[in-house]
């Protein structure tokens, strides 16, 4: 089976998607308590959880379009932009361990 470019755009969509989950969870972790009533009205949490669910479901519609081994690894660019992410929007640094992590 030849993957689709439709199904190698979806995944690029479902990066931008997980990485919008991961900086809505990081702003619901400001003043965070771990207390039933704060959890469930913390909207920056349930945004997150949306958005990974988006991104849940765009994967697993570009799968019927391509080969596992082709478009996962495109998923792990997800960790490049949430790191280029939290440098500007959090001012966390991007020192040496973190670029050759990547």
């Amino acid at each position: 089976m030849k993957t689709k470019l439709w199904a190698m755009g979806l995944i690029v969509l479902c990066t931008v998607f997980t990485t919008a989950a991961q900086y809505f969870w990081k702003l619901a972790t400001d003043g965070f308590v771990l207390d039933i009533s704060v959890l469930l009205t913390n909207y920056w949490l349930w945004l997150g959880f949306f958005f990974y669910g988006v991104a849940a479901f765009l994967l697993i519609i570009a799968l019927k379009g391509g080969e596992l081994s082709v478009l996962y690894p495109i998923i792990a660019t997800s960790f490049i932009w949430v790191t280029i992410l939290s440098n500007i929007a959090f001012g966390e640094s991007l020192g040496m361990n973190k670029l050759l992590g990547i």
